[in-house]
């Protein structure tokens, strides 16, 4: 699970810009915010550099499940 979708909600970005930012498609860029997809950590890095934050802050930590 990442946490683009809430990185955009707060910066006030729409994905229709990131996709441009990003070279990827509307579509593409909306499988990641909606986490139906996962992108690879090399273009998460490239995510996090274009919204100019720290990877970490698009990563979920996965939940103990004991």
């Amino acid at each position: 699970m990442n946490r683009i979708k809430v990185i955009l909600d707060q910066k006030g970005i729409k994905q229709t810009w990131l996709a441009e930012k990003c070279g990827k498609s509307y579509n593409m860029i909306n499988s990641y915010v909606q986490n139906r997809r996962q992108p690879s950590l090399e273009f998460l890095y490239k995510i996090a550099e274009i919204l100019e934050v720290n990877v970490k802050e698009l990563l979920v930590e996965k939940e103990d499940t004991k």
